[in-house]
C-alpha cells in the first residue's frame, strides 16, 4: 500500500510517499480502508522534532482516519465489512489502510463525508478530557481557548457552547476572531493588537485550555477567577514558563497537562465511550460542526504541513486518501 513516512527528521520535504506492507487485523482490530485523515500539530512535531520522541525509521504519522472497514480480526464483535467508521489512531493515518482497536472507532454521522469525519476524532477526544473531565468544566462557566480557529480551537468553541457554558478565544487576527465569534464565542480577544488580560480579566475565566505556554501562563493565572483550571496540550512558546506559586494558593488554582497520543488504548476506548454517548448526538443533531479548511492528495502531504506550519487556516487541514 502507499503510505506518506518521515524519512529522518526535517522540515516538510522529509514527507516521502513510499510502499509499505498493508496491515492484517489481530485480536479486536479492524483494518480500515483510509479515504480520509486529519493533519494535526503534533504530526509537525513528529517530523520536525528531535526532542518530541525517538526517531523511528520511515514513521508514518497521522492521528485520526475516516474511512470503510475491509476486514475484522478474529475477537472484533462490534463493526463488519462495509461499515463507515472515522478512528482515534496513535500515528500512522497517512496511509491507505490502517487497524485500530475496534473501541477507537465511531460511526459517522449521516450526511458527513469522509473528509467531514476525519475533522472530528483528535480533536473531540482532546477537548472532551482536558476540558470537560481533567478540568470538570460546568455550564454556565466562562472558558478560555488559545488559538481559536485552529482544529481545537473551533470544536473547544463548539463543544462548550454546545453543553451550556460561554466561550472566550485569542487569535491572531480581526478576521479569525469574527470568525470565532460566528462560531459561538461571546468575545474573541485578537492577542496581536489586543491584550486579553485588559479584556477578559473582567469578565473572569474559570477554565484554559493553552497550547501556548511560554509568556502567557502567567497571564492565564491572572484571567483566572477563583478555583479556576488551567490544561495544558502544547507549549508552541515555550515549554518554560515563571509561575507565581502565591496567585496559585490565593485563588486556589489547578493546573494539569496531558498528552493524548501516548495514552493506552483502554484510556482511550474509556473516552470513545463517552463521546459516543454524550456528544456525539450533538454532532449528528448539527451542534458540532467539523471545520473543514482545505484538502490535499495524500501524495502532498508535505504542502499540507507547509499550510498549518503557516497558521493561516481556520479550522482542519485533511488529506484524502483514495
Amino acid at each position: 500500500m502507499k503510505a506518506i513516512a518521515i524519512t529522518k527528521r526535517g522540515g516538510p520535504e522529509v514527507l516521502q510517499l513510499l510502499d509499505v506492507p498493508k496491515p492484517t487485523p489481530i485480536g479486536n482490530q479492524v483494518l480500515i480502508k483510509v479515504h480520509a485523515a486529519g493533519v494535526n500539530r503534533s504530526d509537525i512535531h513528529s517530523r520536525s522534532s528531535a526532542t518530541y520522541g525517538a526517531e523511528i525509521p520511515n514513521e508514518i504519522p497521522g492521528l485520526e482516519v475516516a474511512g470503510v472497514i475491509e476486514a475484522v480480526g478474529p475477537e472484533a464483535e462490534r463493526w463488519k465489512v462495509g461499515d463507515s467508521v472515522c478512528a482515534l489512531i496513535a500515528g500512522g493515518g497517512y496511509a491507505e489502510y490502517k487497524t485500530v482497536d475496534e473501541r477507537l472507532c465511531l460511526p459517522i454521522p449521516a450526511g458527513f463525508s469522509f473528509e467531514e469525519a476525519a475533522c472530528l476524532p483528535e480533536t473531540i477526544f482532546t477537548v472532551w478530557y482536558n476540558v470537560f473531565k481533567r478540568s470538570s468544566f460546568k455550564a454556565m462557566e466562562h472558558f478560555l481557548i488559545h488559538g481559536g480557529t485552529s482544529g481545537i480551537g473551533v470544536t473547544a468553541i463548539q463543544m462548550v457552547t454546545a453543553l451550556g457554558g460561554k466561550a472566550y478565544a485569542t487569535a491572531g487576527s480581526d478576521e479569525k476572531c469574527r470568525f470565532c465569534e460566528a462560531l459561538g464565542a461571546t468575545k474573541a480577544v485578537n492577542y496581536k493588537t489586543e491584550d486579553f488580560v485588559a479584556e477578559l480579566k473582567p469578565i473572569g475565566i474559570d477554565a484554559i485550555l493553552d497550547m501556548t505556554g511560554g509568556d502567557n501562563t502567567p497571564k492565564n493565572l491572572d484571567v483566572l477567577n477563583m478555583d479556576g483550571r488551567l490544561a495544558f496540550i502544547a507549549s508552541m512558546q515555550g515549554s518554560k514558563s515563571e509561575i507565581d506559586i502565591r496567585v496559585m494558593m490565593s485563588k486556589r488554582l489547578q493546573i494539569t497537562a496531558s498528552m493524548l497520543k501516548p495514552q493506552n488504548v483502554n484510556f482511550k476506548a474509556e473516552l470513545a465511550e463517552e463521546i459516543e454517548r454524550i456528544i456525539w448526538p450533538l454532532v449528528a443533531d448539527g451542534k458540532i460542526k467539523p471545520i473543514l479548511y482545505k484538502t490535499f492528495p495524500l501524495a502532498e502531504a508535505a504542502e499540507a504541513h507547509r499550510l498549518m506550519e503557516s497558521s493561516t487556516h481556520i479550522g482542519k487541514i485533511i488529506l484524502t486518501v483514495s
